[in-house]
């Protein structure tokens, strides 16, 4: 597997700051594999961007595209040689140029011949034959996107950075873009970083998710894989949006308001001091994925429904515990329970997993 984009030991702190915006963040993206930096506002994941594209210069680590150092020791390759695309937030659009200018504006240095096959390539890529003349003013939200991710493309650069393209745009054209986006992508063969801070448009584009909170890398891993495999609890946080549970464990079971668990079948790589006393007693909290919350109506039930949202495919429970704490729950729409009625949980199959206190790795808890 060759990597078109590999990061070592990335550092990067901006005058004035006495906080790192990026620190020591590693990762690797194979060729032709789509990358997203996902995180929330002020996580660093596009100041990471914008030192891959060589606008900011790390303090510490190296930065290497297509096999070639652009930065860190003796490296410093600037923006315009790194053969890197960019497509903006805000489009980044020449409002006094047509569609057909704007794609050939990076294509310069081609001959006349071959900068106009590339721009016919590019238009019919995104679909806007018929559309060369216009200027971006006469165009959709949509449709300047897409003209911006055809003029990164048009170059055929090594590796295409994208720094939240789809967020000024309207949730159905989002929707229905970032397919387009991964589908032109995958067509060309592109390598790309994906900036966002939408867990399911990150999850719906990419090959890869990279999970940052203040500027660390927290994980990075197949969508299925932080979703199902979370190694701390801001991923299990912010991926799954998972509800999260006390638990203490005595013995062979987890115990809850809700309930006890069975620990017979824990798979994890850390030794736990059940395993070895027990006397001992560990502490933490259950991650309960909303979608394996199974209310069911039971009159002797010790959940009480606080709310109900009907979302089309599904409802969205608002579930109150003894304790007073809430619990999200997704289930199907035959699944209907009124507001006020108490239930019990199923959770069927589910497999469950254990934060503890004190950081260490995740544990998996097999079904109860």
């Amino acid at each position: 597997m060759s990597l078109i984009l590999s990061l070592d030991g990335v550092s990067h702190q901006f005058p004035g700051s006495s906080t790192a915006a990026v620190s020591d963040v590693s990762l690797d993206l194979a060729t032709g594999e789509i990358l997203a930096l996902l995180g929330p506002s002020g996580c660093g994941k596009t100041t990471l961007l914008r030192l891959i594209a060589g606008f900011e210069v790390p303090q510490q680590g190296r930065i290497t595209i297509a096999g070639t150092p652009v930065c860190g020791g003796a490296a410093a390759v600037p923006p315009e040689r790194r053969s890197v695309g960019m497509v903006f937030q805000d489009f980044a659009l020449f409002p006094h140029l047509t569609v057909a200018e704007n794609l050939a504006f990076g294509l310069q240095k081609l001959s006349q011949g071959t900068a106009k096959e590339r721009v016919a390539e590019a238009i019919a890529l995104i679909g806007l034959q018929g559309y060369e003349a216009r200027y971006p003013h006469e165009l959709s939200g949509g449709q300047q996107q897409r003209v911006a991710l055809a003029r990164a493309l048009a170059p055929r650069p090594d590796l295409v950075l994208l720094d939240e393209p789809l967020s000024n745009l309207d949730v159905q054209v989002r929707v229905a873009l970032r397919q387009e986006i991964r589908d032109v992508l995958k067509a060309t063969g592109t390598s790309a970083v994906f900036v966002t801070h939408d867990q399911e448009e990150a999850m719906a584009i990419a090959d890869q998710v990279a999970v940052m909170q203040a500027g660390q890398l927290q994980q990075q891993g197949s969508p299925e894989r932080l979703y199902h495999e979370p190694t701390s609890r801001f991923v299990a946080k912010f991926v799954t949006q998972a509800n999260f549970l006390p638990a203490q464990q005595q013995g062979d079971v987890w115990v809850t308001e809700l309930g006890t668990f069975s620990t017979a079948r824990v798979h994890c790589a850390c030794n736990l001091p059940w395993r070895d006393d027990s006397h001992a007693t560990v502490t933490g909290d259950l991650m309960i994925r909303q979608e394996d919350l199974l209310p069911v109506a039971d009159e002797a039930g010790t959940l009480v429904v606080r709310d109900r949202q009907f979302l089309g495919r599904e409802y969205a429970y608002t579930l109150e515990a003894p304790s007073g704490r809430l619990l999200l729950a997704r289930t199907a729409t035959r699944t209907q329970l009124s507001m006020g009625a108490r239930v019990s949980l199923n959770l069927g199959h589910a497999t469950l997993r254990f934060f503890p206190h004190d950081p260490q790795p995740a544990l998996a808890l097999a079904p109860v």
